[in-house]
C-alpha cells in the first residue's frame, strides 16, 4: 500500500493527541478495572459484564491503534494562508445557486467535520474546489444529481 499522509491542521494535531493520551492513561485502567469487577462477579462464560468489559476493551485499542497509526504520518497543513488559489487549509465561501453563502475550512479527511464547517479535500465538494479561485464555478456530482457552486472568497 502506497504512503498517504494524515493531514491535519497543528489544532487537529493536537486533538488526536489529547485523545489519544486519555485514552492510554485514562481509559485503558477504567476498561481494565471493568473485566476485573466483572470476572469477581464469578463464571465468566455467562457473564453480560464481563463480555461488555471485553467488547469496551477491544473499541479502545483499537481506537489507540488507529490514533497511533493517524498520528505516525502526519503532515501539518498551514491554515489562512494567503494566496488566491484554494488548497488544503483554504478558507473558502461558496454559494449554491438559490442558497446562501457556506463557509468552509479545507482539511484532511481525519479532521474533517462538515457540522463545524470543515470539508475534507477528499469529499465531492472538497475535491472540486481545489485548484480553483474566487470567481470560479464548479459542479459536484451529488448523489440527487449535480450541484453548481459559485466560489466567492478564498482566504
Amino acid at each position: 500500500m502506497a504512503y498517504k499522509p494524515t493531514y491535519l491542521t497543528a489544532a487537529g494535531k493536537r486533538k488526536l493527541e489529547a485523545e489519544l493520551d486519555y485514552l492510554r492513561t485514562v481509559r485503558r485502567s477504567e476498561v481494565a478495572q471493568h473485566i476485573h469487577e466483572a470476572k469477581e462477579g464469578g463464571d465468566i462464560t455467562e457473564n453480560a459484564g464481563y463480555d461488555e468489559a471485553k467488547n469496551e476493551q477491544a473499541f479502545v485499542e483499537g481506537r489507540i491503534m488507529t490514533l497511533e497509526a493517524l498520528l505516525s504520518k502526519v503532515e501539518i497543513i498551514a491554515e489562512f494562508q494567503s494566496g488566491d488559489i484554494i488548497h488544503l487549509g483554504s478558507r473558502v465561501t461558496v454559494v449554491e445557486k438559490g442558497g446562501a453563502p457556506e463557509g468552509f475550512l479545507i482539511v484532511g479527511s481525519a479532521e474533517a467535520d462538515p457540522s463545524d464547517g470543515r470539508i475534507s479535500d477528499e469529499s465531492p465538494l472538497g475535491r472540486s474546489l481545489l485548484g480553483h479561485r474566487a470567481g470560479d464555478r464548479v459542479v459536484v456530482q451529488a448523489p440527487d444529481g449535480p450541484m453548481e457552486f459559485e466560489i466567492l472568497e478564498v482566504a
